[in-house]
């Protein structure tokens, strides 16, 4: 939105009768939205609150936020030089013991913590031989009324055993560490460019995939496609398979059914040798309710680590939610931040379920029409120093970091700067572009697809926000849901997408699919993103195993062979996947660019816009071809570099791409060197051209 001017304030003067004029200093959000000035109090509140809790924990200054966020260091288990310590936070346990493979799995007073004078910490320690690497462990816990076995809250290695299916905790001290060959990486993010992943159904086989097959047979085609990032879901332990990650119940622990810790790290390493940054989905949003391999109850207190009362349940989830509000609790989750980006060497974080922790009523059931509903008292200030605090640490860990709000309200200064008042993200999703497709699929005949419209929302933004623009994601390919391909080719993938087979429905639906990941793509004003196997029109969609699919994997994967088939139509979208980003990484600087319109007229479905030297033209008409069809334009020569309706696309070929296009004179336009550009342009297509 355009800012408002601000309202200057008259003070008395020095001289009876003289007034001076005195300009009021806003903070930085209000300054660049006026919009925000009846709300600039409830901002300043906020940052307020961030900046007071920092001096806390920091004493004020005396210690920094990553000082403060090492609590990984001090709880769990740890080997030391004379054997081995354990900790664990139970402030409402009477006793705890460490049971496993050691002692039978019985409470014995040789394993048996004390709790630390004056705390709720309680600690054990071991000599060398009281426990070795692979031993299986868990605590036993005893509070007032009852006792039982629960995995350490800081547990970094969790295992379930594939006969019982039960988890424990395992210890892990490899004799010879993980040595990393890529001591330094830097994020390539001009533009960024995010390959959305899972781990356990990146395979073709019909099974849970690791983490060293998605190295050795998914990595390298992610490098090839040009894609310079890739968000891996699921990484902390979750106990069911099919929750896509989202119910944690260990978060300092890498999921052990994709393999071992080593095998995670070998992956990001490998990564970064081929210049591919990593981010992982951090969920701290809510927990599994799990009591036994989760926090839900792990000393007889169900409000250890979340909210007491009405707010203690997600009510869609059923899930917990974090007590933001507590210090622990606080400590607990920036430690869990600074774990991932130190241990394992990730670049960044995806945060889940933004909107659920910023709102009391987690976002649900409310519509967000104006600025109004940010400040309404309907927020959780807790949450929001929360994530202002973790996104400073990031940065303070490593200034290069990534992190990215999965946020649909559009709450104001979520990915602005901390000194503005922002909450200091570096991206937020922009989720209302794939609801766009969705609804404009579903609902708008093809001839009543306007670029106006598609123009608008694509490009619908916050000036002062950078976004990662995407067409869908892993939502969108989710069981009850359908992918883009899906729903503009629905069953007739079965029958007609190979070639010499396609049918109009099909021809179609390739045709559109290209068409609007290339309006998406280049349009973007931070990054892009592409869930796995998208790229190529991934048929069907995801389903993990359970009990009403028989427990079967057969949609809980990645069919590579169909895009690896010259003979099928699946080719041609990943073929021209590459070349879309391979033509958007070749203008130096493709995000700092502006998107400038040089036309659109909803009659004619076309659309014309320049970002740099490139120009893409976009009809989306689907029966009307236009022959020298004109754009006044920066003077000059003009090349094709990319056509969706190219031969080799699987598109008609009905325009020569190998001439070079020469603007007209126009005596109207001398002034403003500009000339007219006449284009061929067949029905359906786009075209992407390069100003020489």
């Amino acid at each position: 939105m355009a800012a408002k001017t601000n309202k200057p304030k008259t003070v008395p003067g020095k001289a009876a009768g003289k007034r001076t004029v005195k300009k009021v200093k806003h903070i930085g959000l209000v300054a660049k939205d006026g919009y925000l000035e009846p709300f600039e109090e409830a901002i300043r509140g906020r940052h307020e609150h961030a900046l007071y809790k920092i001096g806390q924990l920091t004493r004020g200054g005396k210690k920094t936020l990553e000082d403060f966020a090492s609590g990984y260091d001090y709880y769990g288990l740890h080997k030391t030089a004379r054997g081995w310590v354990f900790r664990e936070w139970a402030p409402n346990a009477t006793e705890l013991y460490l049971i496993g493979d050691f002692n039978n799995w019985q409470k014995a007073d040789r394993y048996k913590a004390k709790r630390i004078e004056g705390t709720g910490n309680w600690e054990l320690k071991l000599p060398a031989k009281a426990l070795k690497h692979g031993d299986l462990y868990k605590m036993r816990v005893c509070w007032n009324g009852g006792e039982g076995e629960r995995i350490p809250a800081w547990a970094r290695r969790v295992i379930q055993d594939e006969d019982t299916k039960i988890f424990s905790a395992q210890v892990w001290e490899p004799e010879v560490p993980y040595v990393w060959k890529k001591k330094k990486f830097r994020p390539v993010k001009s533009p960024l460019l995010i390959y959305e992943c899972h781990i356990g159904m990146g395979q073709d086989a019909e099974k849970v995939g690791t983490y060293a097959e998605f190295r050795d047979n998914v990595l390298p085609r992610i490098i090839k496609d040009g894609y310079n990032c890739i968000q891996i879901m699921a990484v902390q332990e979750h106990p069911y398979y099919g929750s896509f990650g989202y119910h944690v119940s260990s978060f300092f622990a890498a999921s052990s059914r994709f393999g071992t810790p080593e095998d995670l790290k070998s992956l990001i390493d490998t990564a970064h040798q081929n210049g591919i940054a990593v981010i992982m989905d951090i969920v701290h949003s809510h927990a599994v309710k799990n009591e036994v391999e989760g926090l839900g109850n792990l000393a007889g207190d169900p409000n250890q680590y979340f909210y007491p009362g009405g707010r203690h349940e997600h009510p869609a989830w059923d899930s917990l939610c974090f007590d933001y509000g507590k210090d622990e609790v606080i400590h607990f989750l920036l430690s869990n931040c600074k774990y991932w980006l130190r241990e394992f060497s990730f670049d960044g974080f995806r945060f889940d379920g933004v909107t659920s922790m910023l709102y009391y009523s987690h976002g649900l059931g409310e519509a967000f029409c104006g600025y109004q509903d940010y400040f309404n008292g309907g927020q959780d200030d807790n949450a929001i120093c929360y994530l202002t605090l973790a996104n400073k640490l990031i940065h303070e860990v490593n200034p290069n970091a990534i992190t990215i709000a999965e946020e649909v309200s559009g709450m104001p200064g979520l990915a602005a700067k901390f000194e503005d008042g922002g909450y200091g993200f570096d991206y937020r999703m922009a989720m209302n572009i794939p609801d766009y497709w969705i609804k404009t699929i579903k609902e708008l005949r093809d001839e009543d697809w306007k670029p106006s419209s598609i123009f608008w929302e694509v490009k619908n933004r916050r000036a002062d926000e950078k976004t990662i623009s995407y067409c869908e994601s892993h939502d969108q390919a989710l069981v009850g849901d359908k992918t883009i391909i899906f729903r503009l080719i629905d069953a007739d993938m079965y029958w007609h997408f190979k070639k010499g087979d396609e049918n109009d429905t099909a021809h179609r639906g390739i045709a559109l699919h290209k068409m609007i990941r290339l309006v998406t793509a280049a349009t973007i004003n931070g990054g892009y993103l592409n869930f796995m196997g998208n790229e190529f029109g991934h048929p069907e969609w995801i389903d993990f195993p359970r009990e009403g699919n028989g427990w079967s994997h057969k949609y809980a994967r990645r069919q590579w062979n169909l895009v690896d088939n010259k003979e099928l139509c699946y080719h041609y979208l990943g073929d021209f996947d590459r070349k879309m980003l391979e033509t958007i990484k070749s203008e130096k600087g493709f995000i700092k660019t502006p998107v400038q319109e040089i036309w659109h007229n909803d009659g004619d479905q076309i659309l014309a816009f320049m970002r740099g030297d490139l120009l893409f033209v976009f009809n989306f008409s689907p029966t009307r071809s236009f022959t020298d069809y004109g754009f006044l334009v920066p003077t000059g020569s003009y090349d094709v570099v990319l056509n969706t309706d190219a031969v080799e696309f699987g598109g008609n070929g009905l325009a020569d791409d190998t001439i070079s296009h020469l603007t007209t004179y126009d005596a109207l336009y001398v002034e403003e060197r500009k000339e007219w550009l006449k284009l061929y342009i067949p029905a359906r297509s786009a075209v992407v051209l390069r100003k020489n």
